[in-house]
C-alpha cells in the first residue's frame, strides 16, 4: 500500500505526462514560494496561456471525487501563486489560467485522468 504522499507524487507524474501528451509544455513541478506550492506550471501550446495546474489524486471515490477538493479558497491561493510565478519569470504568454487534473487510481492499479481547463481565470 502506498502512502498518501506517494499517491500524490504518482498523480502529479501521471498528470505531467498527460499534459505533455495533450500539447502542454511543463515548465516546473512542485514550484514553491512563501505563498504556497503549485503542483505544475505549464504552457498550453495551442492557446498560448500560462497555466497553473492543481493535481488531485484519489484512491477510488470513497473520499469523494478529486475535483471536490478544489475549494474557492484553494482557487484564490492558486490565482495568487500564478501571479507570483508570472511576476518572477520572464514569460510572454497571452493569458493566465488555472486548470485542475484529477487522477483516480483504482484498486487494480488502473487510472482515470480528468482535466478541467480554465476553472479560474
Amino acid at each position: 500500500m502506498t502512502t498518501s504522499r506517494e499517491l500524490g507524487r504518482r498523480g502529479e507524474e501521471v498528470a505531467a505526462h498527460y499534459l505533455e501528451r495533450a500539447g502542454y509544455h511543463v515548465l516546473e513541478t512542485n514550484w514553491r514560494c512563501p505563498e504556497g506550492e503549485a503542483d505544475i506550471i505549464a504552457v498550453d501550446r495551442e492557446a498560448g496561456d500560462l497555466v497553473v495546474v492543481e493535481v488531485k489524486t484519489r484512491r477510488g471515490h470513497a473520499a469523494g471525487h478529486p475535483f471536490a477538493a478544489v475549494t474557492p479558497d484553494k482557487l484564490t491561493r492558486l490565482r495568487r501563486l500564478a501571479v507570483v510565478w508570472k511576476s518572477t519569470h520572464a514569460v510572454a504568454q497571452r493569458g493566465l489560467r488555472i486548470d485542475v487534473v484529477g487522477v483516480t487510481v483504482w484498486p487494480d492499479g488502473s487510472e482515470i485522468i480528468e482535466h478541467l481547463e480554465g476553472v479560474a481565470p
